[in-house]
């Protein structure tokens, strides 16, 4: 099939099964249900996993292909939100590092939307330094016992399974005693407590390790090697993060251009500036993340660029916010009953250049290992991590 007939059959499809009611109204707590049942309707269709590897139940096709069911999409609302931090972040850790029998076992169920995942990097005395993190495990008889929290979780409360990144050597420094490990989030000993924020929702979560038992088996990577397993991880969540993987589109999207457009005044000079520069750093984006997106399939590692591009979404959102909110006056801050529209799309704008990593951090990865930049002095990098002052 070419491109075009692709693109048709892509179109045809949304426009069957993404204009209900049930579906639209999926990304609420409530419709997880729906929002399973539409990612097992796409997956069967052919369009969840378009690039991943065909043998562990991808579609093993191209990015153009990828990229032409996601510019189709984008006139849609997609109930895929739970998803994207598995789509995004868990499982192309899992292709990269995963045993073949954890493949296996949770690739192909992960794509078909049954199983939603989380990321459990960060805790309460480890947020942008991640490595500095307390939670940890304990080597048993039969596996591991953990035990620590996490916070600041997203899709916690509906996750099935999470990458969890845990302590297992405290007599070396901190970045080399890591070790992460697929925990079940229904195993005895989890408990997740959402946490709401300023949109009246819970977004995110804080999660206790109570004496939790890991088997063997869901080890990833190499005992003490979690570093490097995280910076994997952390890759592709900032390039999932800059590309909206799992996001659902821009339909709905209040503060999007063509959103913007519609509502705004496009006589005044000014107001047709900016528009035109939030079309020219939304397309710059997208190009940047279509070559990062390329160069990442061909084998070629973008590295720290991956922050580079988390960074650019992370300003062109907040840029987004303040001309919005210029655009609409004192109704950008009127709540909509129900949730939504554009005063919960402006709360929750600043999150995005917290989550993923810092603006700052972002800009301090980039300088290092992308412009070659002198590092910020590190007193703690040959330290064992037990004679380091906590929180100090």
């Amino acid at each position: 099939m070419n491109l075009q007939e692709y693109r048709r059959e892509a179109r045809a499809w949304l426009e069957a099964n993404a204009g209900n009611a049930e579906v639209e109204a999926a990304p609420d707590p409530g419709g997880v249900a729906a929002a399973k049942d539409f990612m097992a309707r796409m997956y069967d269709a052919g369009y969840s996993g378009i690039t991943w590897p065909r043998e562990w139940g991808g579609q093993g096709l191209t990015q153009a292909e990828e990229r032409a069911f996601a510019e189709e999409a984008k006139d849609f609302t997609l109930p895929t939100y739970v998803f994207s931090i598995g789509l995004g972040m868990c499982g192309p850790t899992l292709v990269d590092l995963g045993t073949p029998e954890q493949k296996a076992r949770h690739l192909r169920p992960l794509l078909r939307g049954e199983e939603i995942w989380c990321q459990l990097f960060s805790e309460p005395g480890a947020g942008s330094d991640v490595a500095a993190l307390q939670t940890r495990a304990v080597r048993v008889e039969d596996g591991w016992r953990v035990t620590g929290q996490k916070v600041w979780t997203s899709v916690a409360q509906h996750a099935s399974h999470g990458l969890l990144l845990t302590r297992t050597d405290v007599d070396v420094p901190k970045h080399k005693g890591l070790t992460m490990f697929i925990v079940d989030m229904r195993a005895p000993g989890v408990t997740v407590r959402p946490l709401r924020d300023m949109t009246g929702r819970a977004h995110f979560n804080e999660i206790f390790f109570d004496d939790v038992h890991i088997p063997e088996e869901n080890l990833v990577g190499e005992v003490n090697d979690g570093w490097s397993c995280a910076v994997t991880t952390l890759l592709h969540e900032r390039l999932s993060i800059s590309s909206g993987v799992g996001m659902g589109g821009q339909k709905d999207n209040p503060v999007a251009f063509d959103a913007l457009r519609r509502t705004a005044d496009t006589s005044d000079p000014v107001v047709r500036d900016a528009l035109v520069e939030l079309y020219v750093r939304s397309r710059a984006l997208a190009l940047f993340n279509q070559r990062l997106s390329q160069e990442t399939k061909a084998g070629i590692f973008p590295g720290a660029r991956g922050g580079a591009a988390k960074l650019l979404l992370a300003e062109l959102t907040m840029f987004q916010a303040d001309l919005a909110t210029s655009l609409a006056g004192p109704e950008a801050v009127a709540y909509e009953e129900g949730g939504g529209g554009l005063a919960e799309a402006l709360s929750l704008a600043p999150a995005m250049a917290l989550g993923g990593g810092t603006n700052e951090i972002m800009r301090n990865i980039v300088g290092d290992r992308v412009l070659g930049l002198p590092p910020e002095p590190r007193l703690d990098k040959n330290v064992p991590f037990k004679d380091l002052t906590v929180n100090g």
